[in-house]
């Protein structure tokens, strides 16, 4: 497919918006998932440990601290690495030598965008230095100690004087953020912003950020992103939060927990965004399987840009997205990385277009059987973990589907079984399927002798799920939404661990609180009942199932 051009697209949405705005769209949910951590391997990491990092405006060079590494100075060191590209792994390090290293603690480094500054934190006194050099290819300058009114002239050790570390300049060099344990807190460590009118003025009096980044623990490690728009830090040592605002002179919002799936219980802190929002690095302890002492280890934030689901990035996509345009609190909001900036505006449709094209990704899509066969009794799942096989005489459709092809059932006796399948007990899961046909008592997904998953009703044809809790309060969900009328109608089943849904072509037709659900790992039957009741085989067509371990909404 050929690629769009951005201006293009916005020439649309000019002529599209207004006229979106008087209607109305359907209900659907994109989202920004956080990969599981992957470490970032021995040539960063050693046994001495890592602490804390930066990344150089285009992606390119990676600036971190060290204790004891070979080659170093002593104590804590600063080093850099670079890549060719974006994709390219990271090469050996180099040390930035003694112009910028001593026998102390040089630590928390942050890099200008230019190139010409390092700032950097110093434990030995808690007073924030800075290195300056002409050109890139120029060497480092000696330090110099940033004093008042941003640090203190004597060695900052005591809980209340002005000690500052762990800086990070922000893109336009105008604002250095720092943690502090000085007065005018609210308790603990806090995060502080110092300001300058240019890059020559001096820094101006530390303000504290506020209530809605600090508390009255230790608020610490910040990172600004790079289009000033995010704010990551740590709420004690183990707990990495955000904060977001939607113009630079606007408050921070009240920060948020990042959702990071942490390998075993420990420190993880020091976290830095890559300047595409897209990737964060962050320092955790070796209990995670390191390499000896603290690494750095890596997640990334992957947008949910498919929005109805066809597996490719598209035209369809682009529409769905300008339906919900200027949507405050919209569950479309995926830009900037890697929160969203809270409207559905122009830094969405960056996200969207960036990925235009692409074959869609969805790291909790953990079944996909596309049913896009053209013979045989296979029934793939493209995921390669639990292929079916077809059982009586179904018919493929390679032409025929609603998503390429598609499955013809006879309602006699055609069937597709697969192998066990993820258990939904162990959090959030999502059934979607296409259908065509069929008639009421009809099943389209059932699990071998325990449920049916997705059918329809015995007496209109509204879609119903028997997918409940154990017990005597357990019953079934049905709707009022017929799905046997002859019509192509994509049908799912979401639970997001504390309500079940029902949608109809990405429509709530039902939904009921739910705290669990009464289900094992049997295997899966597609076009029958759970006992494959004479009555219960489906007539017509079934096309792309999915089931995903968290709660879409079609």
């Amino acid at each position: 497919m050929k690629l769009l051009n951005y201006a293009k697209i916005r020439l649309i949405l000019v002529g599209c918006v207004a006229a979106v705005a008087l209607g109305g769209g359907k209900q659907a949910k994109a989202e920004i998932i956080i990969s599981e951590p992957t470490n970032l391997g021995p040539l960063i990491n050693h046994s001495g440990g890592a602490q804390s990092c930066d990344f150089s405006l285009d992606g390119l060079e990676l600036y971190f601290a060290a204790y004891g590494r070979s080659g170093g100075l002593g104590g804590g060191d600063i080093w850099v690495s670079t890549r060719e590209t974006l994709d390219s792994p990271w090469q050996e390090p180099v040390n930035l030598g003694s112009n910028v290293n001593s026998g102390g603690s040089e630590l928390e480094p942050s890099i200008s965008s230019d190139g010409l500054e390092l700032y950097f934190g110093c434990w030995d006194d808690y007073i924030l230095r800075v290195c300056t050099r002409s050109s890139k290819d120029a060497p480092w300058s000696k330090p110099v100690k940033i004093g008042p009114p941003v640090g203190s002239i004597q060695p900052a050790m005591e809980i209340g004087s002005d000690d500052a570390w762990r800086p990070d300049i922000s893109s336009d060099g105008l604002s250095l953020y720092f943690s502090s344990t000085r007065a005018g807190g609210y308790g603990g460590t806090d995060i502080w912003m110092a300001t300058r009118a240019t890059t020559a003025d001096p820094w101006t009096a530390p303000v504290n950020l506020g209530p809605n980044v600090n508390t009255g623990g230790d608020d610490v490690f910040p990172n600004i992103s790079a289009d000033g728009l995010t704010l990551v830090f740590n709420r004690g040592f183990a707990s990495i939060y955000a904060s977001t605002r939607i113009f630079i002179d606007d408050d921070w919002e009240p920060a948020v927990q990042l959702g990071i799936r942490v390998p075993s219980p420990g420190n993880f802190h020091s976290a830095a965004l890559s300047p595409d929002g897209s990737t964060l690095y962050f320092e955790a302890v070796a209990a995670w399987g390191g390499y000896g002492g603290n690494d750095f280890w890596q997640v990334k934030f992957i947008p949910i840009v498919d929005f109805n689901s066809d597996e490719i990035v598209d035209i369809a996509d682009l529409v769905i997205l300008i339906e919900h345009w200027g949507e405050e609190g919209s569950s479309f909001d995926i830009g900037p990385l890697p929160l969203g900036d809270g409207v559905v505006d122009e830094a969405d449709l960056k996200v969207l277009m960036n990925h235009w094209g692409q074959e869609a990704y969805d790291p909790a899509l953990i079944a996909h059987w596309k049913l896009d066969e053209i013979e045989g009794k296979i029934v793939t799942d493209s995921l390669g973990d639990n292929d079916g096989y077809a059982l009586g005489d179904p018919v493929w459709q390679p032409d025929g589907g609603q998503v390429n092809g598609a499955l013809q059932l006879d309602g006699v006796d055609d069937y597709v079984v697969t192998g066990e399948a993820s258990n939904p007990e162990v959090g959030a899961y999502s059934v979607l399927a296409w259908i065509k046909g069929g008639a009421p008592g009809q099943v389209v997904l059932s699990q071998m002798g325990k449920a049916n998953w997705l059918c329809a009703d015995p007496s209109e044809g509204f879609l119903m799920t028997e997918l409940t809790v154990a017990g005597r309060n357990s019953c079934s969900l049905g709707s009022q939404a017929v799905i046997t009328d002859g019509n192509w109608h994509r049908i799912g089943f979401v639970w997001d661990g504390s309500y079940r849904r029902l949608y109809v072509d990405g429509v709530v037709v039902a939904e009921d609180g739910q705290d669990n659900l009464d289900i094992s790992s049997n295997g899966l039957y597609f076009g029958t009942g759970k006992a494959m009741e004479s009555g219960t085989y489906w007539s017509g067509l079934i096309d792309d199932i999915r089931i995903y371990n968290r709660g879409v909404s079609p």
